[in-house]
């Protein structure tokens, strides 16, 4: 029996997607920067200054986990906490001028090891996939 014939939708998915997570952290490893201090950044250029747990809901973790993200960040002076001036008890955090320029350097690192995996499609179906991935996101 064919073993290709075995693999389903689902198993085929998940198996591009390890491959690509598998190359994005591949990517960012001469930043050095970990796949989820990459997404903390991303999620901070995308939406701007926010809460903790504000983040901890966008990247889908416990607020505890978004803290030692966050702790990790500032430390190496890529994040900032400041006072949110709609309650003092709350901080915000902001992206420090290293931090975008290492949010822009781990974006262009991530799109140049997609081109990369994507490459071997041709243009057609490069559109097909994204117009399929996208009907799913929604």
């Amino acid at each position: 029996m064919d073993p290709a014939a075995d693999e389903n939708l689902s198993e085929l998915f998940w198996s591009v997607a390890r491959t690509l997570r598998h190359l994005n952290k591949e990517a960012l490893e001469p930043l050095n920067v970990s796949p989820s201090h990459g997404r903390a950044l991303a999620v901070l250029m995308r939406h701007g200054p926010m809460r903790p747990g504000a983040l901890a809901e966008h990247l889908r973790i416990a607020p505890r986990s978004a803290t030692e993200v966050v702790d990790d960040l500032q430390g190496r002076g890529l994040v900032e906490r400041t006072p949110d001036p709609a309650d003092r008890r709350a901080t915000v955090l902001h992206l420090t001028a290293a931090g975008a320029a290492a949010g822009d350097a781990i974006r262009a690192a991530r799109q140049a090891a997609a081109e990369r995996f994507f490459a071997g499609l041709h243009e057609a179906d490069r559109a097909d996939l994204t117009r399929i991935l996208r009907q799913l996101r929604e």
